[in-house]
């Protein structure tokens, strides 16, 4: 091998490296500096139009669109304002609670509906080299089931992220609380004094939290709040907590003992979660193995054995 490849493999190496991490710095953020740049808070210095001002400038006219053709929208979409109950709750647990979320919603289903087929078939006019006939009206056909179904996708796919940044933040909140029951907070107080700690760490329980300490200190009873928390989460941890704490006020028996059992056996069901995914992480690894690795391997391996039976035979020819 020459210096010269040497060279050039040695820059298409740090090329690569270098790729990979602005790639892993961009969707990989820093959890620390996320944090930092939530406590710093922009001056009123810079009062003219940046980029984000237009930003949201152009977002808050959108808004003002889809609201403006909500009152139809709706009605095509099979949307009832009236009770929303099931496609509300879904909005809400992707973190969406403002009441023009339902109309916006509504709005881009409808929109996107017909605006893809038209957009396809002009395409589709423009390029004549395009198949035409059947073929065409199915493209067409796709493309509008594609924005119709787009809307729903987009939002199951909100919730599972947020579900899982919860489920994720739910073990160090339930022992914060368990704490803080044992410490002498009442329970209220404790949800309420979890919430606020966690704000910068966990900002989506934190939130969840506190709407639950405004219900409590609205007069809601401690049940109803607990089940709307439940109701707004969706998690299955979650839901078990809500049902014991409920039952623990309602028959007197300890809540810090009944959240420290609790904790233990969320504990155990994680640890078989993780088991769980070790024992089907061989299974996973065959695909690569049998499509990636094993093929380079017997290249490397049985590469140099045919090129010399292939000398060889020119030889004896």
């Amino acid at each position: 091998m020459t210096t010269a490849t040497l060279i050039f493999s040695a820059l298409v190496f740090a090329l690569v490296v270098t790729i990979s991490l602005a790639v892993l710095v961009r969707w990989l953020p820093d959890p620390g500096g996320q944090r930092l740049a939530q406590l710093t808070q922009p001056t009123q210095a810079n009062a003219g139009v940046t980029p984000t001002r237009a930003w949201q400038q152009a977002q808050s006219r959108l808004l003002s669109a889809l609201l403006w053709l909500s009152p139809w929208t709706a009605g095509l979409s099979g949307g009832d304002s009236e009770q929303p109950t099931a496609l509300r709750l879904r909005l809400v647990q992707a973190g969406w609670r403002a009441p023009s979320a339902l109309p916006i919603f509504y709005s881009s289903k409808t929109l996107l509906t017909v605006m893809l087929p038209a957009l396809t078939w002009s395409l589709l006019e423009v390029n004549q080299w395009l198949p035409a006939g059947m073929t065409r009206l199915a493209l067409v056909t796709a493309a509008a089931a594609v924005g119709y179904y787009s809307p729903d996708a987009l939002l199951n796919m909100r919730i599972q992220r947020r579900q899982l940044a919860l489920s994720h933040a739910f073990p160090d909140a339930l022992d914060l609380l368990r704490l803080c029951v044992q410490a002498g907070l009442g329970l209220d107080a404790a949800i309420e004094r979890v919430g606020r700690e966690m704000r910068h760490a966990r900002p989506l329980l934190s939130e969840e939290f506190a709407l639950t300490g405004l219900a409590l200190r609205a007069g809601a009873s401690r049940a109803d709040a607990l089940r709307h928390l439940s109701q707004r989460i969706g998690l299955k941890e979650i839901d078990a907590l809500v049902v014991m704490l409920i039952q623990a006020d309602r028959f007197g028996t300890s809540v810090s003992e009944s959240l420290a059992v609790y904790a233990e056996a969320l504990r155990i069901q994680r640890r078989l979660k993780a088991e769980e995914a070790a024992a089907k992480l061989p299974v996973k690894l065959l695909i690569p193995l049998i499509f990636c690795v094993f093929p380079s391997l017997l290249t490397v391996l049985l590469g140099p054995v045919a090129v010399t039976l292939a000398r060889e035979f020119v030889k004896v020819v």
